[in-house]
């Protein structure tokens, strides 16, 4: 019998199958080529987003729709920073090497692309005078395409040079050409104005140009003028135009048609001729006989509730009455400020609320109203008896109508009886001993949602708490509800979303920036409005209503 192999058996091979090498060298290059590939993106991701402001960068970004709009900023919630004149301003370039100039300039405009979201320091901003030599028209070729740039010499310093952005519609270019006019002077201001620098560049003949844009992008106009335009913000840049907009040809030959036309009227009036650019003959420049300011927007007045005190809130100390005396309810109401010629009048709310809310919007009385006499604080002390503080009293004006918003109408070449609205601040109103206020509702910081939510409701509300000074001014402080340590880490309360804007009445110091402020039932706050953002922030506008110890 035959043991032999089996031609069926499943292990005997008819043949002998060639076995396969594995390429060692081409594994190792391909995995090498990926993990490049990886690194190469890895370190593109960070070349790209930590980078927004260079061309390339900020066009992949838009692609993307990462770049976020450009932000309007309201003037009590602007991004930290320091006010710089034209003479810090100069000094602070000037001593920049190329290099550091460049890397400074590369944050400025980062920092501008990001709406401040990440900003290392504080924001240059600019205060001063300049006067307009040059302006044109934003078109495709510029970084901002909409709207009008502006080439200013500082007044006080020949050595520096300023190009002013008014991004713009093209809707408001004719206006915004008829009123910036070479001559007219800008006025900026720490209390009306945020215009932040984006730009710094040094000259061949060692001045400093810088690049400013407002970023309030409110509505402008002019003592002696055609009417407002209003600034929006752009829609996108166009970085592959490069900085300055004004380039180096185009602003010699503005500066030497400048020369020749001061030369000419010098020799035209016998006298010699003024060769640094920016600066006027005397130390001290004259008055501006025409000059652009931006003007507040005009909002509706709101109708006026009884109070309604809500259920197991906590109060306030009334008042006490003297004895012998009825008690008869006062009503108080912020007298408006005294009218100086030169300073901008403020129009006044009446006593009496019409049937429905008004705002006016145009800088000139309208002729159906007629003109009332301002209140001067002579006219309350004979008002009121001899041992009472004085309360501004006003008389109730009936209204049938309410007064129309007007559109902007030019304005006549004698201005003496313009009045241009204004947000300086600075008025007053009355103010009580600590626990004489009149009665109200006492919250905390942790209610303030829920009053930005259901609204003041007609009634006195008072805020309390410990609070710490973020911006100090003249008549303003901002602030920030001071927080534990263990409501910062489980992030209660919400305070780092809250802002508590604190007006002053003439004649007081607002705390120090960095000081911490703490407010009780005996010495609380007014609260006078609280605004709720898209982004969650609550913008909480109270006033000091309680005398100085």
């Amino acid at each position: 019998m035959d043991y032999g192999a089996s031609p069926y058996d499943p292990y005997d091979e008819p043949y002998d199958r060639p076995r396969r090498r594995i390429n060692y060298f081409a594994w190792t290059v391909a995995i090498l080529l990926l993990i490049g590939f990886a690194l190469a993106a890895w370190l593109g991701s960070f070349y790209i987003f930590d980078q927004p402001e260079r061309p390339d960068s900020y066009r992949i970004l838009q692609r993307l729709h990462k770049i976020e709009p450009t932000k309007r900023f309201e003037l009590t919630a602007a991004p930290p920073g320091e006010f710089l004149n034209p003479q810090q301003l100069y000094e602070r370039y000037v001593g920049m090497g190329a290099a550091e100039l460049a890397r400074t300039n590369a944050e400025l405009t980062r920092d501008y692309i990001r709406n401040y979201q990440r900003v290392r320091g504080l924001v240059p901003y600019v205060v001063g005078r300049y006067t307009i030599v040059a302006t044109r028209e934003l078109g495709p070729g510029d970084v901002f395409t909409s709207g009008i740039v502006a080439l200013t010499n500082a007044i006080d310093n020949g050595q520096l040079v300023m190009e002013h952005l008014y991004p713009a519609k093209p809707e408001a270019l004719p206006l915004m050409k008829q009123t910036l006019t070479v001559g007219l002077e800008v006025k900026l201001e720490r209390t009306h104005d945020i215009s932040a620098v984006i730009h710094a560049e040094r000259l061949v003949d060692g001045r400093i140009m810088i690049t400013a844009v407002p970023l309030l992008y409110g509505s402008y106009t002019v003592t002696r003028g055609l009417g407002t335009f209003r600034l929006e913000p752009p829609l996108s840049l166009n970085l592959a135009a490069g900085w300055p907009l004004f380039k180096a040809r185009e602003r010699t030959a503005i500066e030497k048609r400048l020369a020749d036309n001061r030369q000419k009227a010098a020799v035209a009036q016998g006298g010699p001729a003024v060769s640094i650019p920016g600066l006027a003959p005397s130390a001290t420049p004259p008055p501006a006989e025409n000059e652009l300011v931006r003007v507040e927007q005009a909002k509706p007045v709101q109708m006026f509730s009884p109070p309604v005190l809500a259920k197991n809130s906590k109060l306030a100390k009334p008042t006490p009455l003297p004895r012998g005396k009825k008690g008869k309810k006062q009503k108080l109401e912020s007298p408006p400020p005294a009218s100086t010629p030169g300073q901008p009048v403020i129009a006044q709310k009446p006593e009496a609320p019409s049937p429905t809310p008004f705002a006016v919007a145009s800088a000139r009385t309208p002729p159906s109203v007629p003109n009332i006499p301002a209140f001067t604080p002579a006219s309350a002390s004979k008002a009121t008896g001899a041992g009472t503080e004085p309360v501004a009293q006003t008389s109730p004006l009936p209204i049938a109508t309410p007064v129309p918003v007007l559109p902007a109408q030019p304005v006549p070449t004698d201005t003496s009886n313009v009045a241009l609205a204004s947000n300086a601040g600075g008025g007053s109103w009355k103010t009580f001993s600590p626990g004489k206020m009149p009665l109200g509702r006492l919250i905390g910081t942790g209610d303030l949602r829920d009053v930005a939510e259901h609204g003041l409701a007609g009634e006195r509300v008072y805020l309390k708490g410990q609070f710490v000074v973020n911006f100090s001014e003249a008549n303003k402080a901002v602030l920030r509800p001071r927080t534990k340590l263990t409501d910062k880490v489980l992030h209660f309360g919400g305070s780092s979303s809250t802002r508590i804007i604190v007006e002053f009445p003439s004649g007081y110091t607002p705390p120090p920036q960095g000081a911490t402020v703490s407010r009780d039932e005996m010495r609380p706050y007014e609260i006078t409005e609280v605004r709720k953002q898209e982004d969650g922030q609550l913008n909480v506008f109270v006033r000091e209503i309680m005398q100085p110890n």
